[in-house]
Parts: C-alpha cells; sequence; structure tokens
C-alpha cells in the first residue's frame, strides 16, 4: 500500500489542501485546512521511523517555519504525523509511544499499516466525525415485532392492526 497516496486521499475528502514535500529524507505530505495543519512522514520501516523521527521533524518544521510563525492560531494545532508500513508488530507500542511527546507538534505514530483501514483508523483523530446512517425503506411492522417477542401475537397484532388500546390492553390481562 501507498501511505502517501492513500493518505493524501483520505485527507482531501475530509477537506484538507494537501501538496507533497520533496525535500525532506523521507516522504512528506503536508496537510492543512481552516484550523489544522501538519506534515505526515512516510518511513520504510518501524526501526527507521523510532531511530530518525525526531531529525526528520526538526528538519520539516524547519523548513517550514515562516509558514507556521504567519499561521496565527492554527499554528497551535499542528500535527506531525509518522508512519510506517513494514515494520515489526513488537515495535508497535515503542512506536506509539513518539505521541505521549508533547514537544512542538501534536504526534500520531504508527507502525505495521497494511490495509486501507489501518490507515483509516490511524487518521481519524484528523477526519471529520460523520452522521449515523439513516435506515430507509425499513419494514417498520417487522422490526417492532421482532422487538415484541415477548409479547402474546394477539396483542401485536391488535396493537398494529385496528384495535381499540381497551382491547389490546384486555387481550394483555386475559393472556397466560
Amino acid at each position: 500500500m501507498d501511505i502517501a497516496t492513500q493518505s493524501e486521499v483520505l485527507l482531501r475528502s475530509a477537506g484538507y489542501e494537501t501538496w507533497t514535500w520533496p525535500g525532506g529524507s523521507v516522504p512528506v505530505v503536508c496537510f492543512e485546512n481552516a484550523s489544522v495543519a501538519g506534515f505526515l512522514h512516510v518511513f520504510g520501516s518501524g526501526e527507521g521511523l523510532l531511530a530518525d523521527w525526531r531529525q526528520v521533524q526538526q528538519a520539516t518544521l524547519g523548513r517550514h517555519a515562516a509558514a507556521l510563525r504567519s499561521a496565527g492560531a492554527k499554528a497551535w494545532n499542528v500535527y506531525a504525523l509518522f508512519l510506517a508500513s513494514g515494520s515489526d508488530p513488537v515495535l508497535a507500542r515503542q512506536i506509539e509511544r513518539i505521541e505521549e511527546d508533547f514537544s512542538m507538534t501534536r504526534k500520531i505514530a504508527r507502525g505495521d499499516l497494511r490495509t486501507a483501514a489501518d490507515l483509516r483508523r490511524t487518521l481519524l483523530p484528523l477526519l471529520p466525525v460523520l452522521g449515523a446512517p439513516t435506515i430507509g425503506g425499513a419494514d417498520y411492522q417487522a422490526r417492532l415485532r421482532a422487538r415484541l417477542s415477548d409479547v402474546p401475537d394477539a396483542a401485536v397484532a391488535a396493537f398494529l392492526g385496528a384495535a381499540s388500546a381497551s382491547d389490546v390492553a384486555r387481550i394483555l390481562v386475559d393472556a397466560p
């Protein structure tokens, strides 16, 4: 999986402007919207990520320092992402601990990214919250019958039919 390209697709679909910066020692995807700016760094391995993330971050921030200084309030909401696909799962916790370093940027760090679903989960803090799906064209009577499985069938049929409330109540009282 091409992490840089897939990340750009996800970020653009979430409303971010993206571009690549070829000047880093690892591929860098820059992104921003009205309130967030960030740099996504892609490493070839988890070992490389652990060894080099600090200097890569320093180089990227140094190169973009002038733009960040003029970004106003957005400068307080800068993300640095450190991602790798070919990582030993044993290193996962060490890589995730990078996020506990609160200096300079907010951080997201993950190794062993193998699928688009893995990448999407990693980028969730940057993606908009999606609303609950609406249920369209559902058979509400069937759903109600399924939920009322403990109620006598005659009472459910009366309730869903044309019976009055008193008739439904009488059926419920008379039920064994």
